[in-house]
């Protein structure tokens, strides 16, 4: 006998371990920062719309979030009720908005990034400030955001086992 014998028993317990080490290693760590779910009025201007005022609603998103990240649904509806939808991610109070002006694959998008304060009403504020690219250069501006409600966050519902 050499001493390198292939013991099953040792073999099982050895990727028993290593299963239990990455699992750990990959344990999601708890949404810990400050939740800016809610409906918010904004109102903006730039040099191709001038002043307008749209509404914005963020929903975090739960599965995606971890520690002081959080990952969230965004939706803009104009005055004329056309619905954008994006994502934000926040880290801390600073916040990164992007979201088409379609469904469709390449076509224009806004980016933009913001800060999150309260007011002296205690509500939710952020500033956006935002370019919009297009083949004649593209579009820059800003909008002031401030909670209206805030939304209630679920955590994801278990999927049912099918039967």
């Amino acid at each position: 006998m050499t001493g390198r014998e292939n013991n099953p028993m040792k073999n099982i317990i050895l990727a028993i371990a290593l299963l239990g080490v990455a699992s750990v290693a990959q344990a999601k760590i708890p949404f810990s920062g400050k939740n800016y779910s809610g409906i918010y009025e904004c109102k903006g201007n730039n040099d191709q719309i001038g002043d307008y005022t749209v509404t914005a609603t963020l929903r975090l998103n739960n599965v995606s979030s971890s520690g002081t990240f959080g990952a969230y649904h965004y939706e803009v509806e104009t005055e004329n009720s056309v619905t954008y939808r994006g994502q934000v991610a926040a880290d801390g109070n600073r916040l990164a908005i992007s979201f088409n002006f379609s469904e469709k694959k390449n076509l224009d998008h806004s980016t933009g990034v913001a800060l999150v304060k309260k007011n002296a009403q205690g509500h939710w504020t952020f500033r956006r400030m935002y370019y919009e690219g297009d083949d004649n250069g593209g579009v820059y501006g800003s909008e002031n955001c401030v909670m209206k409600a805030p939304l209630a966050t679920t955590a994801p519902k278990a999927k049912e086992k099918k039967k």
